[in-house]
C-alpha cells in the first residue's frame, strides 16, 4: 500500500470515526436514553443519512477505509466484546436458562432459514436476521457478516429489523409483566426476558422496569446467549454455501474459520480469572463499544434508501414472525421448563 492510499485509507477511517462520536454524544441525550438505544444503532443510522446525502460529494478514495470500519475493526470489536462476559456467570445462572438459551437460539435461527426459503428471501438476509433475533441483535448480526460477508446494505436491513422489534419488546414484556398476564414468577420472568429480547441494551430496560431480581437474572442469561454466538459462527462458516462452492478449477474452496469467534472465547476465558481490575476492564468495554458503532456506522454509510426499497418488506415479516415466535415460545419454555429443571 503506497502513502497516498494509506492516507486515503485514513480519511475514510477519521470520517467514520468523527460519525461514532457523534454517535456517542447522541445516545446520551435523554430521550435517547428512555428507548435505550445504544450508540451504535445511533451510528447506523448516521452513517445512512451520509449515504443518502453527502456520500456522492466525497472523494471515492475514502471508501476503502470506511470497508476497512466495516471488516477489520469489527472483528477486533467482536473480540473484545468477550471482556463484558465470564464463565461463572453462566454457572450462577443454573441449567434451566442454558438449556432454554439453547433451545431459542437453534430453534429460531433454523425457523428463520426455513421461512426465509418460504418467503423466497434473499438467503444472506433471512440468515443475518435469524441470527439478530436468536442471539444478540445487532453484534450478532455483525458477527454474522464476517463470516458470510453479504453486501453492506444486507446487513443494515437486518440491524434495523432487530433493532424494530426488540425495541417494541422492550416496552412490551414490563406491561405485560406488570399487569400480571404473562403469570410468571420473578426468575421466570428473568429466564423468560433475557432468553427472547433481542438486544443486551433490550434486556437492560426492560429488566429495570421490572426490578433488580428480574434484571439480574435477565442480563446474566442474555450474557449466555452472547456466548452461543461464537459456536454459532463457527456452524455457519462450515455449512455456507459460499464457502463450499465449486470452484471454476473443480475444486472445492477453503472453508474460511471466522479466528475471531476463537478470540472471543479466549477473551472470555481470561476475563473468567478477573485479572485485570475494574477500571481497566470498563475501560476496554467502552473502548470495544466505540468500535463497534464505528463498525456500523460505516456499514450504514454503505446503505442507502434504494437498496432498502430492493430488501422489500418480506425481511420485516420475518422479523415479525420471529418475534411473536420469541415472546410465545419463550413464555412456554419460561412456565414449563425452569420449574422442572
Amino acid at each position: 500500500m503506497t502513502s497516498e492510499s494509506r492516507k486515503s485509507m485514513l480519511h475514510g477511517v477519521l470520517l467514520i470515526t468523527l460519525f461514532s462520536c457523534a454517535a456517542f454524544y447522541i445516545a446520551e441525550f435523554e430521550f435517547i436514553r428512555k428507548l435505550s438505544f445504544s450508540p451504535l444503532i445511533i451510528g447506523i443510522i448516521l452513517g445512512m443519512v451520509y449515504a443518502n446525502s453527502l456520500r456522492n460529494n466525497l472523494p471515492e478514495t475514502w471508501v476503502p477505509g470506511i470497508k476497512y470500519c466495516s471488516k477489520e475493526i469489527l472483528r477486533l470489536g467482536i473480540i473484545l466484546y468477550g471482556f463484558r462476559l465470564t464463565f461463572q456467570s453462566v454457572i450462577e445462572v443454573g441449567l434451566a436458562a442454558i438449556i432454554i438459551d439453547l433451545i431459542v437460539v437453534t430453534s429460531t435461527i433454523l425457523i428463520g432459514v426455513f421461512l426465509g426459503k418460504i418467503l423466497k428471501m434473499d438467503r444472506d438476509i433471512s440468515l443475518l436476521t435469524s441470527t439478530g433475533s436468536a442471539i444478540c441483535g445487532a453484534a450478532a448480526v455483525l458477527g454474522a457478516e464476517s463470516v458470510i460477508k453479504p453486501q453492506p446494505y444486507k446487513t443494515a436491513v437486518a440491524v434495523s429489523t432487530v433493532v424494530i422489534f426488540g425495541t417494541i419488546a422492550m416496552f412490551v414484556y414490563p406491561a405485560l409483566y406488570n399487569a400480571g398476564i404473562l403469570g410468571l414468577g420473578a426468575k421466570e420472568m428473568g429466564v423468560y426476558t433475557g432468553s427472547t429480547l433481542h438486544e443486551v441494551a433490550h434486556v437492560v430496560g426492560a429488566g429495570n422496569a421490572m426490578g433488580p431480581s428480574i434484571s439480574d437474572t435477565a442480563i446474566i442469561v442474555k450474557m449466555i446467549r452472547v456466548i452461543l454466538l461464537a459456536p454459532v459462527l463457527l456452524i455457519m462458516s462450515m455449512t455456507s454455501e459460499k464457502r463450499n462452492r465449486v470452484s471454476s478449477y473443480g475444486e472445492k474452496r477453503k472453508i474460511t474459520i471466522p479466528w475471531f469467534a476463537f478470540g472471543f472465547i479466549a477473551v472470555i476465558g481470561f476475563n473468567s480469572f478477573n485479572l485485570l481490575p475494574e477500571g481497566v476492564v470498563g475501560f476496554i468495554n467502552n473502548l470495544d463499544t466505540f468500535l463497534l458503532t464505528m463498525a456500523m456506522t460505516a456499514l450504514g454509510a454503505e446503505t442507502s434508501i434504494a437498496k432498502f426499497k430492493q430488501a422489500g418488506a418480506k425481511p420485516f415479516l420475518l422479523a415479525a414472525i420471529l418475534f411473536v415466535w420469541l415472546m410465545g415460545g419463550g413464555w412456554l419454555m419460561a412456565k414449563f421448563l425452569v420449574p422442572v429443571l
